[in-house]
């Protein structure tokens, strides 16, 4: 990282020497600011609770009036982690997926709730109390994850 940040701050030296007049934007300036608070804020510690269809008040819809994705779908407070960020779990890694394959981590903030307040998230885990089995073999109902914030989407959440 200070590397990266060295490298930054040279090419932003090498580019003001070469410019005869002031441009109304500093890119170089822009990203260094962007790269130094995302390392300091994207790690974090969530509660993390489970729902499922089937649950009192669970729907097959999201808050974005998408279909909620096994194993994928993430409530969350969007004061907190804004909807439509994607956000790697790394304690869902290797899980088994619904239809086949292993979870590589990634969850779609694309849901809300009531009771999910502050440094909270709930993982939708898919058809009844049964797909929440591995979740509790891990610890991870009522428990603490590890999250860190790696992108954004747009429209619905892959299936």
């Amino acid at each position: 990282m200070k590397r990266t940040l060295a490298c930054l701050a040279a090419l932003a030296v090498a580019g003001l020497a070469g410019t005869a007049h002031a441009e109304s934007s500093d890119p170089i300036g822009d990203l260094i600011s962007k790269t130094t608070a995302s390392a300091q804020s994207s790690d974090m510690r969530l509660k993390s609770t489970l729902y499922h269809i089937g649950a009192k008040g669970v729907g097959a819809l999201d808050s974005l009036g998408c279909r909620v994705s096994p194993m994928r779908t993430l409530a969350v407070d969007p004061t907190r982690i804004p909807r439509r960020t994607i956000v790697f779990i790394k304690e869902t890694v290797g899980m088994k997926l619904p239809g086949g394959g292993v979870h590589d981590g990634r969850w779609y903030a694309s849901d809300v709730g009531g009771a999910i307040k502050g440094n909270r998230v709930d993982l939708f885990t898919g058809q009844g109390r049964g797909s929440m089995a591995q979740f509790l073999r891990k610890g991870l109902s009522l428990g603490t994850v590890s999250a860190v914030k790696v992108g954004t989407f747009k429209g619905c959440p892959p299936r």
